[in-house]
């Protein structure tokens, strides 16, 4: 859910930028030579997991767990979900944070900002990459860089977080996965087929000085080093866990993603942004809580006013023990986890995830 933990809290903070583990292995993070590593990505046609029930009395709400990266070469069979939207009054959509200015939601106030968003992600004052992170890390970004990014300068002028995450995007990219939102997009356009109306819970951060915050932002320091190191360690030894996460999804086997614990860069990623003093004081310091509840708060709505509901969510949420879904068990609603594993035509295609 990158857009709740990071790109809503890169918005809160006011970064306009136009722009939810495997066990170590022998090579420890930080070595000068990336792991050898051939991974098997799934292809063709998946059925992806089944969907959760959350119910109480007659009224039911079905949840599909979400997951990113995916393969890139799938075609999801979405018949099943699709059938479950046409029955339901109300599609509930992963909660996002939404940014409003002065000026209006970002659009026309993003078009008036554009000359003071000129170099918003480079580091204050010229620093490059190196001269902000330890040489350590700087090794070792050298290396994965070289791998997956290739000799582009551009990236050595910006932010750790923006370095990071533009190498994140490259690897899985090279490992044959993607961030692409296959589900999201087939969901809404089934809703819409169906005349569903469809919800997404929004916590809304007013921003009354963009151009202010914009110029703050540009002369703060980000303590985004741990983002940085958390997104090389991930790099380094969870592609190949990350491929069998994707993997386990599109053929929908529940227990092999419960048996691969996630490992994430993304709350680092998040807490560098959020717990900066101008997301801080424009109220961005604890959007987590507050989408989990706007998500919660429209869930039990929807249990409320529907006969049946269609929603989705992270499926490492789902998995959770504290996740949203605890919640509502908790609050009294019998929440059935779906079948282990589901049946799909899928094949495979292996792929160098490695540096030679």
């Amino acid at each position: 859910m990158r857009h709740i933990f990071l790109a809503g809290m890169l918005a809160c903070a006011c970064v306009a930028d136009a722009m939810a583990q495997v066990a170590p292995t022998a090579q420890a993070p930080g070595s000068a030579n990336v792991r050898e590593l051939e991974s098997v990505v799934v292809r063709g046609v998946v059925p992806g997991p089944g969907l959760w029930k959350v119910s109480k009395g007659d009224h039911v709400m079905w949840v599909l767990g979400t997951l990113s990266p995916l393969p890139k070469d799938i075609a999801w069979d979405s018949r099943h979900v699709e059938a479950v939207i046409a029955k339901s009054q109300e599609v509930l959509s992963t909660p996002e944070v939404q940014v409003s200015m002065k000026t209006g939601f970002l659009g026309l106030g993003l078009v008036m900002l554009l000359p003071s968003l000129i170099g918003l992600r480079n580091n204050p004052d010229g620093a490059l990459l190196k001269d902000v992170v330890s040489p350590d890390l700087y090794a070792r970004w050298s290396v994965l860089k070289a791998k997956y990014i290739g000799s582009s300068g551009k990236v050595e002028k910006w932010r750790p977080i923006f370095a990071a995450l533009d190498l994140y995007d490259a690897a899985i990219d090279k490992a044959g996965l993607t961030d692409k939102s296959l589900v999201q997009k087939t969901v809404d356009a089934a809703a819409k087929r169906a005349g569903v109306k469809v919800t997404t819970p929004r916590v809304e951060v007013v921003v009354e000085d963009p151009r202010a915050a914009v110029k703050e932002f540009k002369a703060s320091a980000l303590d985004d080093r741990e983002c940085f190191r958390k997104t090389l360690d991930r790099i380094d030894t969870d592609l190949g866990a990350m491929t069998a996460r994707a993997n386990a999804w599109s053929t929908g086997d529940i227990e092999a993603l419960r048996s691969l614990p996630y490992t994430s860069q993304m709350a680092a990623c998040a807490a560098a942004v959020s717990q900066a003093q101008l997301a801080r004081k424009r109220g961005g310091g604890d959007l987590e809580v507050r989408a989990e509840q706007a998500w919660l708060d429209a869930a039990t709505s929807a249990l409320t006013n529907n006969r049946a509901t269609f929603a989705m969510l992270p499926i490492a949420n789902l998995l959770k023990s504290d996740g949203y879904l605890s919640r509502l068990r908790a609050s009294g609603y019998a929440v059935e986890e779906p079948a282990a594993k589901a049946q799909g035509v899928v094949e495979t295609k292996p792929t160098d995830t490695a540096a030679k």
